[in-house]
């Protein structure tokens, strides 16, 4: 992965993260036209393809699978959409913007205002070893693991194992964990927002299975979800989980040095960039939330240096998933046999 370790640092030739916000304010503005645009050319493939899907139930099983897992790239692309709806970005008007994460957030099978709030936490709060646990995959110290017994340390390695994160993990976190407002239990108005996209998640599952049978689920909803949940889960964890991402306490940690260095900026394929919405260029994202994501591209290509930040490729990504344990000392994220061999 190709980092610039002073990059936050000014210099006659750099920018400080804080002087690339007034920088970055610039693309903020969206484009009502372009924003249905994009909204578009992605609900509508969805729809267009759950239907070819539905007709090809009685052509071949394997057809109708092969259909659900493409359609997973377009279920994934409204997940992002529902992102930037989250933060206000996709339509200048915020009510239009809820209203459309509201209706997207039943497809993917995500509450609206829940994840909303847990992922403002993560953005406020991305970096910070005082304020970890809501809208973040869990990460221990080296000398928080060292400190624990012998059965945390196993749950422990157990939770980070891919084959639970990218495997159990993705179908666990959207079809079951998403069903209630954990972290926001207490609060009337998360509730009513689970409980409501609840209700229209059984609507749409009951009339499926009313018109297409158990067939239509487990051929066509649950490959389409289990694969864009997946996609998305991986995604999430490679912005934030590489050697040099940023972690500090709480005492030293600025928002906008920890968005800036503790963000990948992810190298896809044009065909998965836009699947993906931009969500790889995730160090901008995170230093400048409100931008939409089809501007993100802009700010690459007119600003160089955040264009060569943080740059990590598909196979260097790879690697990230054997990091498991941040190295206070050495300021960076190591596997348990790199910790072992440092310290015992």
């Amino acid at each position: 992965m190709k980092h610039i370790p002073d990059f936050p640092h000014a210099t006659d030739d750099t920018k400080t993260a804080k002087d690339w916000v007034k920088t970055l304010a610039a693309y903020r503005e969206p484009s009502t036209w372009r924003s249905s645009f994009e909204l578009a050319v992605s609900i509508g493939p969805f729809l267009l393809l759950w239907g070819l899907a539905w007709m090809s139930m009685s052509i071949s099983p394997w057809l109708t699978l092969a259909l659900a897992a493409v359609n997973a790239l377009f279920l994934l692309r409204l997940f992002t959409i529902q992102h930037d709806c989250g933060h206000g970005s996709f339509f200048r008007q915020r009510a239009l913007s809820d209203w459309v994460g509201r209706v997207i957030g039943v497809l993917t099978l995500t509450p609206y205002a829940v994840w909303r709030r847990t992922h403002s936490i993560h953005h406020s709060s991305a970096g910070n070893l005082g304020k970890r646990g809501i809208g973040d995959i869990v990460t221990l110290t080296v000398d928080e693991y060292n400190a624990l017994s012998r059965f945390e340390r196993l749950r422990y390695r157990f939770y980070r194992n891919p084959l639970i994160l990218f495997g159990f993990g993705p179908g666990y976190l959207f079809l079951l964990q998403n069903r209630l407002p954990f972290g926001l239990m207490n609060s009337a108005r998360y509730w009513a927002s689970a409980m409501g996209t609840n209700l229209a998640i059984v609507a749409a599952l009951g009339a499926i299975w009313y018109f297409g049978g158990f067939a239509a689920l487990l051929l066509i909803f649950l490959p389409t979800t289990i694969l864009a949940a997946t996609a998305g889960m991986w995604l999430f964890y490679v912005q934030h989980q590489f050697e040099d991402t940023h972690w500090s306490v709480e005492a030293d940690w600025h928002l906008h040095d920890a968005a800036l260095e503790g963000s990948s900026h992810y190298i896809m394929p044009p065909i998965l960039q836009w699947f993906s919405a931009n969500i790889g260029i995730h160090h901008v994202h995170h230093l400048y939330s409100r931008i939409p994501f089809y501007r993100l591209t802009e700010v690459l290509r007119d600003h160089a240096e955040l264009a060569q930040a943080n740059r990590m490729t598909i196979p260097e990504s790879l690697s990230c998933a054997r990091l498991h344990l941040w190295d206070t000392q050495r300021q960076q994220l190591m596997s348990f046999a790199q910790a072992r061999a440092l310290y015992g």
